[in-house]
C-alpha cells in the first residue's frame, strides 16, 4: 500500500512549461528593457515610457533648426543636368547661389538648360554655369568632367549624381545589353565620378567651418523594392543604393556627406527616353501612365525642393512620395507577402512576355509594336 504523501500532486507540482531559469545576460537584457524573454510580453512599467521618450525625441529631432551646409560661391556639378530632375536641381541649386556645373551626353541640350536657367534668373551670370558634354560611362570622361570643374571655379564642393537610363519590360525579353547598359549608366557611371571627385572632396580648400562638402546619389524606390518589368533598373538601382548607403557610412566622419535619394514616381519626363522591350506598345502604355498621373507621382519640382533641404541639412537618405516611403517599409516587414502581392500584378496587371518563334535561339530579344 502506497502512503498517499508518496503519490504527487499535479496541482502542486510545478508546471514544466515555466521550469527554466534564464541565462544572466537574458536576465540583464529583461532589467534593461523592461522585456520578459521567458514570457515575451513587454514590461507595461518600462516600455510605454521608452516609447513615448523615443517619439518626443524624434519629434524635437525633427524640428530642431539646422544650419545651412551650402552658401553662395560653392561649385555644385549635377549630372544628367540638361533635363528632367537634374535639370531642376539645376534650378534649385542655382536659386541658392551655388555656381554650376551641368554634364550630359547632348551638347545641344545642355546650351538649352544653360538658356532656361538664365532666362529664370535662377541664375544671374552665365559664367556661373559651367557645361561639360561627356558620357560618364568612360572613367576618363569621368575625370575630366571634375578636372574642368576645377580649372574653371578652383574648387568642388557638391556632386549630384543624377544621370540614368530605364530598361522597360519582362525578363523574358530583355537582352543582356540592357543589364549592362542599366549597370553602367546607373551605376558605374556614378561611382566613376566619386571617385574622381572624392580626392578633391576630401581637401577642401577653405577652412573646416565653410567647407560642407557632400554627394547626392539619386538613387530610386526600385532600389529598396522589386519592381517587375523593371529588372534591369532594378538591379542598378539596389546597387547604387547599397553603394551609397555604404559610402555615407565610410565618408560621414571625414567631412563628406552622401545623401542616398530614393524617389517613387516622378513626373520628369524620363519616360519619354525609357527603352521598352516586349509588348512594346502595351509596357510603354503602363509605364507612362503610371509616371504622368498626378497622386501617383510627384513633381520634378517638389522632388528637386526636397532634395535640395535634404541635402542642406546633411541628411543621409530620404525617400520621395509617402507611396514610396510606405512601401519600402511594408516590404522591409513582410518581403514574402509583398512579393506574393507584386507576382499578382505582374501576372493580371503586365503585358505579357513575347515568346519567339521555333527556330530562334532562347535568350533572343523579342519586341512587337
Amino acid at each position: 500500500m502506497i502512503p498517499p504523501s508518496a503519490i504527487p500532486n499535479p496541482a502542486a507540482a510545478p508546471s514544466r512549461r515555466w521550469r527554466f531559469s534564464l541565462p544572466s545576460w537574458q536576465f540583464t537584457l529583461q532589467e534593461t528593457l523592461g522585456i520578459s524573454l521567458a514570457m515575451r510580453k513587454p514590461s507595461p512599467h518600462l516600455t510605454l515610457p521608452l516609447i513615448v521618450s523615443t517619439l518626443a525625441a524624434a519629434a524635437a529631432y525633427a524640428f530642431l533648426p539646422t544650419r545651412k551646409r551650402y552658401h553662395p560661391g560653392q561649385v555644385a556639378v549635377i549630372t544628367g543636368g540638361s533635363r528632367g530632375l537634374g535639370l531642376a536641381l539645376a534650378h534649385r541649386f542655382g536659386r541658392a547661389g551655388l555656381k554650376l556645373v551641368l554634364a550630359a551626353r547632348d551638347a545641344d541640350e545642355l546650351e538649352l538648360a544653360r538658356d532656361r536657367i538664365l532666362r529664370s534668373r535662377d541664375v544671374l551670370e552665365e559664367d556661373n554655369i559651367l557645361l561639360v558634354a561627356c558620357d560618364l560611362t568612360d572613367p576618363e570622361q569621368a575625370k575630366a568632367l571634375i578636372r574642368s570643374t576645377m580649372e574653371a571655379f578652383g574648387r568642388l564642393d557638391l556632386l549630384v549624381n543624377n544621370a540614368g537610363i530605364i530598361e522597360v519590360g519582362p525578363f523574358e525579353n530583355q537582352p543582356l545589353e540592357a543589364y549592362e547598359r542599366a549597370m553602367q549608366t546607373n551605376f558605374f557611371a556614378a561611382l566613376y565620378t566619386i571617385h574622381a571627385a572624392l580626392p578633391y572632396l576630401l581637401d577642401p580648400v577653405d577652412s573646416a567651418e565653410q567647407s560642407c562638402r557632400g554627394i547626392v546619389n539619386i538613387a530610386s524606390i526600385g532600389g529598396k523594392i522589386p519592381v517587375p518589368h523593371l529588372l534591369p533598373y532594378v538591379a542598378a538601382k539596389f546597387a547604387l543604393t547599397g553603394f551609397s548607403e555604404g559610402l555615407h557610412i565610410e565618408m560621414r566622419h571625414k567631412g563628406v556627406r552622401v545623401t542616398t535619394v530614393c524617389p517613387g514616381l516622378m513626373r520628369t519626363g524620363g519616360e519619354e527616353h525609357a527603352h521598352f522591350a516586349g509588348q512594346q506598345e502595351k509596357e510603354a502604355r503602363w509605364f507612362k501612365l503610371s509616371a504622368r498621373t498626378p497622386g501617383l507621382s510627384a513633381s520634378v519640382g517638389y522632388a528637386a525642393n526636397r532634395i535640395f533641404h535634404a541635402v542642406q541639412a546633411g541628411r543621409a537618405e530620404i525617400t520621395i512620395t509617402p507611396q514610396a516611403w510606405l512601401a519600402a517599409r511594408i516590404v522591409g516587414l513582410a518581403p514574402e507577402t509583398s512579393q506574393l502581392l507584386a507576382s499578382l500584378a505582374n501576372e493580371y496587371a503586365l503585358p505579357d512576355p513575347v515568346y519567339p518563334a521555333p527556330g530562334i535561339p532562347p535568350g533572343t530579344a523579342v519586341h512587337t509594336p
